[in-house]
């Protein structure tokens, strides 16, 4: 892995810091990505291996943003072996009927047409690269096989992500791309906080959820990203024991 490229949408927090500096860690060189400079600066200040991270603000739903991402990271690490495809956001629980367009939009936009955006780039840049090939990996989550109450914008576009996956892996053979889903559920995040107080379940009532440790998470990322690019896991769950979804609903 020492010297392998990734980059990383949505570096800054959550997920995708943990993902970023599991990866230094790892010996990967990382470009740390998202639409706040600020908290990028926080992931990279995190690492001992600075030099080993490189920030590039970037927001996901503007192509020339995009292009400009892919290539500032192969202008200074000379390649792209990984794209972690994380950013995402999810809208508060409306009611299916009360959700406006711009609501949806703003979860599809970045969570959906962000990672084609992301993914079409990467394809550019891997089937053009010496050696070919490299490794997408998308951020599903357990909405991509079934919803919670009042979730459709973030359910819809994780079922999307399923497909793209699908569809990502097949076109990729040809460059030599390989492409999986990890689908992460009630990992101890800032957004999963709330598990521990209390969310809406199927039956309308409410429950705490069981959290489980970030760090699982980063592992099952970081085997991923390690692969050879003749093996590959296209789908994995990796989530806490004994929350709700075996059963949900």
């Amino acid at each position: 892995m020492k010297n392998k490229v990734a980059i990383i949408t949505g570096a800054g927090s959550g997920i995708g810091q943990a993902a970023a500096l599991g990866l230094i860690e790892s010996g990967f060189l990382v470009v740390l990505s998202g639409r706040n400079k600020v908290t990028l600066e926080k992931t990279r200040s995190m690492t001992s291996y600075k030099d080993n991270a490189l920030v590039v603000p970037c927001d996901v739903t503007q192509p020339e943003q995009v292009q400009v991402l892919f290539d500032k990271a192969v202008d200074h690490f000379g390649r792209v072996d990984v794209l972690f495809n994380n950013a995402g956001i999810n809208v508060s629980g409306s009611l299916l009927e009360d959700l406006t367009l711009e609501e949806w939009k703003s979860v599809i936009d970045i969570n959906l047409t962000g990672s084609f955006l992301c993914t079409r780039e990467a394809f550019r840049v891997m089937k053009m690269q010496d050696p070919m090939g490299g490794r997408i990996i998308n951020n599903g989550s357990l909405s991509a096989h079934v919803p919670r109450p009042n979730s459709a914008p973030y359910t819809s576009s994780k079922h999307a992500i399923t497909g793209l996956t699908k569809s990502t892996a097949l076109d990729g053979r040809k460059y030599n791309i390989a492409c999986s889903q990890i689908d992460i559920g009630n990992a101890a995040t800032e957004m999963a906080a709330k598990m521990e107080t209390g969310v809406p379940q199927a039956d309308g009532s409410m429950a705490t959820e069981p959290l489980m440790d970030l760090q699982h998470v980063t592992d099952a990322i970081v085997y991923i990203a390690g692969l050879p690019l003749d093996a590959n896991v296209l789908n994995i769950n990796v989530m806490a024991t004994k929350m709700p979804f075996v059963g949900r609903g």
